[in-house]
């Protein structure tokens, strides 16, 4: 099987002394593994670079074999940020999520347009507060919709609503511009509570269930807020 696509670089390992093992989310194929032989060489380890876009030459064998790339850079997406941390944070946190929450060769049309609008969101003034409604829009995508028009109590404090989660047990307080999303601007704290309450549903309703962990790297994209 032989075919040419273009895709979002998610991960990359080292196979062997000269070769890279890489995920790669393409625009026809979706999730695809594969190696990369001479990955490890200047030539070729300059554009792979995390969330990075390639033009990929896909070979294998056999459809239950892990296959062969060549690939050329698309478009260099990473190293405009190589001089902000936070972004180059969220840009590893981002490709965990879909590495991690993603089928292998399926396609899926939603998460590849949505991995074109991560790097345009990342351009923005209020990119923190985008990223958040990514985040809601890759699960969405993916099968997991937090409608939280469905989830919330809502009562009057200090003559300003408050949002918190229906459960009896352990309520939570949604922040508001999760629930009004024409709220012009938030301050950092509020900003990093919503990032919480995904992480706290992710890992209840997602990872726990499936064995599996939060990536590190969405991890270390918060602390770069705090």
């Amino acid at each position: 099987m032989i075919w040419d696509d273009v895709g979002f670089l998610l991960s990359k390992n080292k196979y062997s002394e000269n070769s890279l093992i890489v995920e790669i989310f393409t625009n026809q194929h979706g999730k695809v593994p594969g190696i990369i032989f001479g990955g490890t060489s200047k030539k070729i380890k300059n554009y792979l670079q995390i969330g990075n876009k390639l033009s990929v030459n896909y070979k294998t064998k056999s459809s239950d074999k892990i296959g062969y790339f060549k690939v050329e850079i698309h478009q260099a997406l990473s190293p405009i940020y190589f001089d902000n941390y936070k972004k180059l944070s969220c840009i590893s946190s981002a490709m965990s999520l879909v590495k991690l929450l993603t089928a292998e060769l399926q396609k899926n049309q939603s998460v590849y347009e949505l991995l074109e609008s991560f790097f345009i969101l990342l351009k923005k003034d209020n990119w923190i507060k985008n990223y958040i409604f990514w985040e809601l829009e890759f699960l969405k995508s993916i099968g997991y919709d937090l409608e939280f028009d469905n989830l919330l109590d809502k009562k009057i404090i200090d003559n300003k609503y408050q949002y918190t989660t229906k459960s009896s047990f352990q309520k939570k307080i949604i922040p508001n511009f999760l629930v009004d999303k024409n709220q012009s601007s938030e301050d950092l704290k509020t900003l990093l509570s919503g990032l919480k309450l995904i992480s706290d549903y992710l890992e209840k309703s997602i990872l726990k269930p499936n064995n599996l962990n939060l990536p590190i790297s969405r991890s270390h994209f918060i602390g770069t807020l705090k």
